[in-house]
C-alpha cells in the first residue's frame, strides 16, 4: 500500500477508504481483487454462468463525497455484458445516487457487479446483450492478457490485478 503521509487522514472519505483497504487485505476474496487508491480491479466471471472462467479488469472512480455519494464503475475488458470504457448504470452506481447506501463499500459494490453480470440488461446505459456463446468466447479470451491502458505505472498495476 502507498505511504500514508501523502493522504489527508482527517478527511472522512479518506478514513473510510483506508478502513476498506484494511478490511479487503485482511479478508481477501476468491471472486475479485482490488488495488485500492489506484482503484483498478479484477473480477472473476460469476460461477455457473456463461461468464465463468473470465477475468475482467475495470476501474472504480470514487467521488470526493464518498461514502455519502456512490462510485462509478467501468470495465476495461470486453465482456459482452457491459460496454468497455463506459460508466455502467447500476443501482449502486453514480447513475442512481438515490439508491446508494453509505454503509455499502467497494467490496459490496464489486460483489454486486459480479452478481449483475448474468442478469438481463433491460436496456440500461452501458449494457450489452450478446448470445451466451459470444459471452463464453469472450470469457476465454479475457484470460489471455490484461488490457493495455494509461501510463506505465497504471499498466503495471493492471498487470498485477
Amino acid at each position: 500500500m502507498a505511504t500514508m503521509d501523502k493522504y489527508n487522514l482527517k478527511n472522512p472519505a479518506m478514513k473510510r477508504i483506508l478502513q476498506e483497504i484494511k478490511e479487503m487485505q485482511s479478508s481477501p476474496s476468491d471472486d475479485f481483487m482490488s488495488l485500492p487508491l489506484e482503484w483498478q480491479f479484477g473480477i472473476a466471471g460469476p460461477r455457473d454462468s456463461e461468464f465463468e472462467g473470465g477475468i475482467y479488469h475495470g476501474r472504480i472512480q470514487l467521488p470526493a463525497e464518498y461514502p455519502f455519494k456512490p462510485p462509478s464503475f467501468m470495465l476495461l475488458t470486453p465482456n459482452s455484458r457491459f460496454e468497455t470504457q463506459t460508466k455502467i448504470c447500476l443501482s449502486m452506481s453514480n447513475h442512481h445516487p438515490e439508491h446508494w447506501q453509505p454503509s455499502w463499500s467497494v467490496r459490496t459494490a464489486l460483489v454486486a457487479l459480479i452478481a449483475f453480470m448474468p442478469t438481463n440488461p433491460n436496456g440500461a446505459l452501458g449494457s450489452l446483450d450478446f448470445k451466451k456463446e459470444e459471452r463464453r468466447a469472450l470469457a476465454v479470451k479475457s484470460q489471455e492478457a490484461a488490457p493495455r491502458f494509461g501510463s506505465p505505472e497504471r499498466q503495471k498495476l493492471i498487470d498485477e490485478v
